[in-house]
């Protein structure tokens, strides 16, 4: 079973996210039961810091994040359990997963560095404007690849345990989640629309 077809998707739009499907939805039609208890275990070890989760409910703007995402994928079983678990303490954040092999139009719009990468993360305003893009890996996993694959590059870096890698990663999440939280908060048209 497809995902509604979305017409005009060769450009990026909010209708995306309109069509998009909430996470057990997206795991349901398009993961395995592997796949399915595979982002489950991820959401069931996410954990925040008490100032994160304080930040994450003090957010008060509306954001749709849109992922592009494939129930298979390593990174993707790590993104969005977490940004599920970020939504359930900021239920202003409404996350929906668009499958990348289902609509490689979509796809072909989010390559980065010309690679059909996911997860890739579009949050939109409210209203349906874009705000920023993510994918597909947080800097502290990058890092973690250049010192086993390149590690002269990051001579004398510190290597960090299974619990610090976990907790940089959901800060480099956050730290985007923040970012657009604050665009939004403090945007002229939208600070008109909630008179605030």
């Amino acid at each position: 079973m497809n995902q509604p077809s979305v017409p005009g998707t060769a450009m990026l739009g909010h209708a995306l996210f309109e069509n998009a499907l909430p996470y057990a939805e997206f795991l349901s039609q398009y993961g395995t039961p592997s796949d399915q208890a595979r982002w489950d275990a991820q959401l069931a070890k996410v954990t925040f810091t008490d100032d994160q989760r304080e930040l994450l409910r003090s957010f008060t703007r509306e954001c749709h994040l849109l992922v592009l995402a494939g129930a298979w994928c390593g990174d993707c079983a790590k993104a969005g359990p977490l940004l599920e678990a970020c939504a359930a303490l900021a239920p202003v954040l409404r996350v929906r997963y668009l499958d990348r092999d289902a609509h490689p139009e979509v796809q072909a719009e989010l390559k980065i560095n010309g690679g059909d990468r996911v997860p890739v993360l579009v949050i939109f305003s409210e209203d349906g404007h874009e705000v920023l893009r993510f994918g597909e890996r947080t800097l502290t996993e990058y890092r973690r690849a250049v010192q086993a694959e390149l590690p002269k590059l990051l001579r004398g870096a510190k290597i960090l345990s299974a619990e610090e890698t976990h907790a940089a990663i959901v800060a480099d999440w956050m730290h985007e989640l923040e970012r657009a939280q604050w665009i939004l908060r403090l945007s002229p048209r939208l600070r008109r629309l909630h008179a605030d």
